[in-house]
């Protein structure tokens, strides 16, 4: 399934309050390989910036004045994230903004459930560490993600973050990839000519005491990093 790490930005916390997106920034992963495949844009939202807002984005009124509309964009929006599965941290406050932006901009755009299936990293994040900080940054330091350039929020730059972040969370469940087409995205893998001389019987050669020992070790590695081993089940 295509992924797109998606993060907003907007005026203030409470969509109630008729606060609005200012910012979305998303980035496709495709066979768990964060592309160059981005959607990024600066919305005008027709109100104020909160300061509180402003402080964390950096963003300014003045900044936004000659930026499009929520429904100059709604289009292309849509075309980049249909039929993927959006990874979203803490995506209650982006989806519900965003389905207000949607509401705005006409009934027959629906909703984003309509478009796209959505995966909460914060959530997924507190089953996996229950009772520690699970914020972005938090996740970033716990994870090994170099987060360092990251002043202040931004739609595209935590997209890419968050990208990362879901990866490395994420890392104990990765299907093995012999590598056919790895530097390829369009490759349809190999031909037969080309896999022709690995189809003869190989000689097997079964794995030595101090090599099932180390087997053994390194899956209980992955019990402890991922929550679960595949390989067990």
């Amino acid at each position: 399934m295509r992924q797109i790490a998606l993060d907003t930005e907007t005026t203030g916390l409470e969509v109630q309050q008729g606060h609005r997106v200012i910012e979305i920034g998303a980035v496709q992963i495709l066979e768990r390989r964060v592309t160059r495949h981005t959607f990024h844009t600066y919305l005008n939202p027709d109100r104020a910036i909160d300061e509180g807002a402003r402080e964390v984005t950096g963003i300014a009124d003045e900044f936004l004045l000659d930026k499009p509309r929520f429904h100059e964009v709604v289009d292309d929006f849509l075309a980049f994230i249909e039929g993927a599965e959006l990874i979203i941290h803490n995506a209650a406050f982006d989806v519900g903004f965003l389905n207000a932006e949607l509401k705005r901009a006409g009934s027959q755009y629906g909703s984003i459930a309509d478009h796209a299936q959505v995966l909460d990293t914060l959530q997924m994040a507190r089953d996996r560490y229950p009772g520690q900080r699970n914020n972005l940054d938090a996740l970033c330091r716990r994870l090994g993600v170099d987060n360092t350039h990251r002043d202040l929020h931004g739609g595209l730059l935590d997209a890419q973050l968050l990208a990362d972040v879901y990866l490395a969370m994420t890392s104990g469940q990765v299907a093995l990839d012999l590598g056919f087409g790895a530097n390829d995205p369009s490759s349809s893998g190999p031909s037969l000519d080309e896999i022709a001389p690995l189809l003869k019987r190989p000689r097997v050669l079964r794995a030595t005491a101090d090599e099932q020992a180390a087997h053994e070790a390194r899956l209980d590695a992955l019990d402890k990093s991922a929550g679960g081993c595949v390989w067990r089940r």
